[in-house]
């Protein structure tokens, strides 16, 4: 049997943390579906369909048999979909834990046959949040240590084409 893992995310944008979690996560499974989905208490900067070709892209470089996916259901039911005994997290702070620990939970009773593993993203990476790094770049920052050059690209000019703030 193939073990099949799930990371999910909106990925708005994908960041290097994100394709440091991706590139391990590919590694623990035989096959690695990454769930991009949209989370409504969140403002998108990117459509599902452009995030969609993001993370593509990023994951193309990694390894071609990484599978990114769509879905706009409950974790759980997506997970059981793509035939996923495993879901995988990144975390950085403490902050993500609590958060994280209490999805996973919430989870466990939903589906017990489905486990979430956490992977910590490098040292290096760790502080870099998609928030931040839209919040960097409306205010005229440097993104380009945070997200992959292409993406940086494509948050710059987003930004350009809605307005930046501050002066």
């Amino acid at each position: 049997m193939a073990r099949i893992g799930i990371y999910p995310g909106t990925f708005d944008p994908i960041t290097l943390g994100h394709v440091d979690i991706i590139a391990r996560a590919a590694k623990l499974v035989d096959r690695l579906v990454i769930g991009v989905t949209t989370n409504a208490s969140k403002s998108p900067m990117f459509s599902l369909e452009e995030r969609l070709a993001m993370v593509r892209r990023e994951c193309a470089k990694i390894d071609e048999s990484i599978e990114p996916v769509a879905f706009d259901s409950l974790l759980i039911h997506f997970a059981r979909a793509q035939g996923a005994l495993m879901i995988i997290r990144g975390l950085r702070a403490v902050a993500d834990f609590e958060y994280e620990y209490q999805m996973a939970g919430m989870n466990q009773q939903l589906d017990h046959d489905v486990e979430t593993v956490f992977l910590m993203a490098d040292v290096a990476l760790q502080p870099i949040a998609s928030r931040l790094v839209k919040e960097i770049a409306l205010y005229g920052g440097d993104i380009t240590r945070f997200v992959p050059a292409e993406v940086a690209a494509e948050v710059d000019a987003r930004v350009e084409a809605t307005g930046r703030k501050g002066g």
